[in-house]
């Protein structure tokens, strides 16, 4: 039952004010904080969501609906007499919030408690027994597509196909690669490895065990939950039945949130991860506090967490949503860490904090040289639309873009490629400044709040940083400040947007975060802290009018891409805002941009077609969708067995698709290559980013592009 994140998200810089609606809340109205916190969240959304909720039948059945879907999403808990039980509750959850009630909430929470008691007793009796693999059974994996069951033998027995499906698969692997190392010994004159091979019955054995151990892992996370992270939840299937967007966020989600916006925080810089009842270290963030200090290491065990000097707490057991805020701090103050090694042997270590940097999270360039062709290109990878709201000195990504174009017009490069794909949005101001590198003057992009006459932002800089060839790469996960970028671009006729999918994800709205805590009354902040909630303010609209909620951004030319045939998008969220337009505004475009394109398009469009890696990667994303849909599976061992050789020789023969380009060279730029100097570190991670620039099929075809539009 953890909460739902969204991960596609933008942000507004704009600052509004929030109001109470001229009530006064007196101390007797709220006793409890689940009643103080809903209550401000309601009236939160219904002040400044752009499109409120009337609090009705309605609203009700949409926010039961998605609760339980959340909760049991495989019909693997609940009993029919369950649903029934809580069908009679489908449209009072909005009087619910009127009369502070909970009742369905606990009932649901109740019934959990109770079939997860149920189900815990289920997997520990099936998974202490062998399986039987010679039977012909079959298991329905798709949720919508089952029904829930009516008794407990009913459960139990869809819980025995599920974890025989989980045995399975794990057999099947370990049987195939005993196999592949057998037919690899048969062919050396000396085998590389002398291992045994295992017996059937042995496998299945350690893989049951291993399954086990997961569930008991799973089932320590589900015990571990509190009741308030469980209403936090609840909570925000009210936010997400306004539209998938908006959110509520507890305090430290929202702490995690900005870490991601802002790509630092201040800490040790050690990547952790809860396992087995320990916090383990998975990972060293270079040149971060722990790696100076040099003395803490990958697959340490945290056992306690001190303040300085301070008596220091015992976090065995602890979840790691507790333990993160005792090792996070203020930079300069001390963590004591006290860490189990993998020796055995117990030690303490003194970390003083920093501000680490997530330097991976940043825009980066390379250099693309073509060996056929005379050309060189710029590649600029952006990931996200970053930005650190709470230091007006720190990195945004429009100053970082404008950087690496500098740098890239000092290389002499003869066109710049912008890789969005994947991108999921971030800080509107920065992307209205970073268009406007490419654009001399105009609007950039509509928005506009509820019940107001939209409001167009301009390129504030009337010069143009870079004139030349640009591309804008995107596909059917670049979204919301993505987007924008991409349609002022198309509509301002300055650069061509190549796709990798039908269209881009269709997020048109904009969010912005409210504190909860500062809305509260002082009277009743004894109540504890609440969080904060992110609310859908705007919709963003092109300036030609259209809007890519929904439909998204229809990209220039169209390459084959893994997504092409699947359903993916905006449309596919629960309960999407709909499409709409406005007036266009006015602004000027190179009306011989159109020419550009078709000549581009048209080469394009030829190369492709004889393509054989662009082929295979049609031919996948249809093999992809063909699997995506497929929800029924054998549990008889040598149907599956069969069933897996078919897959994995099918994936073998896409491997082309990612062996590496021989026809590009990627290359660092001269003043990167100077300040990494002989750093080992970042000269591996330049690296590894390199290999996988070479085994990008779409970059060789964007430098031909380039090629073609200088030609």
């Amino acid at each position: 039952m953890k909460i739902k994140l969204a991960v596609l998200v933008i942000l507004s810089s704009l600052f509004i004010a929030f109001k109470w609606q001229g009530q006064t809340y007196k101390l007797s109205d709220f006793d409890d904080k689940e009643s103080l916190l809903m209550e401000v969240v309601y009236q939160s959304l219904q002040y400044n969501h752009y499109a409120p909720e009337n609090l009705d039948d309605k609203f009700s059945a949409k926010v039961f609906d998605l609760y339980i879907k959340r909760l049991d999403v495989g019909k693997r808990f609940f009993l029919k007499e369950d649903m029934e039980a809580f069908l009679s509750y489908r449209n009072q959850l909005d009087d619910e919030i009127q009369n502070k009630s909970f009742a369905f909430f606990n009932l649901v929470s109740e019934r959990f408690e109770k079939r997860y008691s149920k189900v815990k007793s289920i997997y520990e009796e099936i998974l202490s027994q062998p399986f039987e693999f010679d039977t012909e059974e079959q298991i329905e994996t798709d949720g919508e597509k089952m029904d829930y069951v009516s008794t407990d033998p009913e459960l139990k027995e869809r819980w025995r196909l599920y974890l025989k499906w989980q045995v399975l698969s794990r057999v099947e692997e370990i049987v195939s690669q005993q196999e592949k190392r057998s037919k690899k010994d048969a062919k050396d004159t000396i085998a590389e490895e002398n291992i045994e091979p295992k017996s059937m019955i042995q496998i299945e054995k350690e893989e049951r065990e291993k399954v086990l151990k997961n569930f008991r892992n799973w089932s320590k996370s589900i015990e571990k939950e509190t009741r308030s992270e469980k209403m936090a939840a609840y909570v925000n299937t009210f936010t997400n039945a306004y539209e998938p967007h908006s959110g509520y966020f507890p305090p430290l989600e929202k702490e995690n949130f900005n870490i991601r916006m802002s790509g630092k925080l201040e800490g040790i810089g050690a990547q952790l991860r809860e396992e087995d009842g320990y916090i383990k270290v998975v990972n060293i963030v270079p040149g971060s506090a722990s790696y100076r200090q040099g003395e803490l290491e990958v697959n340490d065990k945290i056992i306690k967490v001190g303040q300085g000097k301070e008596e220091p707490v015992d976090v065995v057991d602890m979840r790691i949503d507790d333990v993160l805020p005792l090792i996070r701090g203020k930079k300069d103050t001390e963590v004591r860490l006290t860490v189990k090694k993998t020796s055995g042997a117990i030690k303490v270590i003194p970390i003083l904090r920093d501000v680490v940097v997530l330097e991976e999270s940043y825009a980066k360039s390379a250099i693309l040289e073509h060996s056929k062709l005379n050309v060189r290109v710029g590649l600029i990878d952006l990931r996200s639309f970053y930005a650190d709201f709470d230091d007006p000195n720190g990195r945004r990504c429009a100053k970082d873009i404008k950087k690496e174009v500098e740098k890239l017009i000092k290389e002499k490069v003869d066109g710049i490629v912008i890789d969005l794909r994947f991108n999921g949005g971030g800080s509107l101001t920065d992307v209205v400044d970073m268009t406007g590198l490419f654009v001399d003057k105009g609007p950039i992009v509509q928005v506009k709040n509820r019940n107001a006459k939209p409001y167009v932002y301009e390129d504030r800089d009337p010069s143009t940083l870079y004139s030349g060839p640009l591309i804008i790469m995107v596909n059917a996960y670049s979204a919301s400040a993505s987007e924008i970028m991409a349609a002022a671009l198309q509509d301002h006729g300055r650069a061509i947007i190549v796709g990798t999918s039908p269209a881009t994800f269709g997020k048109g709205t904009v969010q912005r975060f409210f504190s909860l805590d500062a809305i509260v009354p002082d009277h009743l902040k004894y109540l504890g802290e609440l969080g904060s909630i992110k609310i859908t303010i705007q919709k963003f609209y092109r300036i030609n009018g259209g809007s890519t909620q929904m439909k998204g951004v229809i990209p220039d030319i169209i390459l084959p891409g893994a997504y092409s045939y699947m359903k993916v998008g905006e449309q596919e969220e629960d309960y999407p805002m709909a499409w709409s337009e406005i007036e266009p505004v006015a602004y000027s475009k190179n009306d011989q941009f159109a020419k550009i394109v078709d000549k581009v398009k048209k080469k394009s469009a030829k190369r492709v077609a004889h393509s054989k890696v662009f082929q295979l990667i049609d031919e996948n994303a249809k093999w992809i969708k063909k699997r995506q849909d497929e929800s029924t599976f054998s549990l008889q061992f040598d149907q599956y067995i069969k069933n897996q050789k078919q897959i994995d020789a099918e994936m073998e023969g896409f491997k082309e698709i990612t062996k590496e380009n021989e026809i590009l060279s990627i290359k660092s730029l001269k003043i990167d290559s100077d300040q990494i100097g002989s750093d080992t570190l970042k000269l591996n991670v330049m690296k590894n980013w390199h290999k996988s620039l070479k085994q990008d099929a779409y970059l060789e075809e964007v430098t031909e592009m380039i090629y073609d539009w200088k030609k």
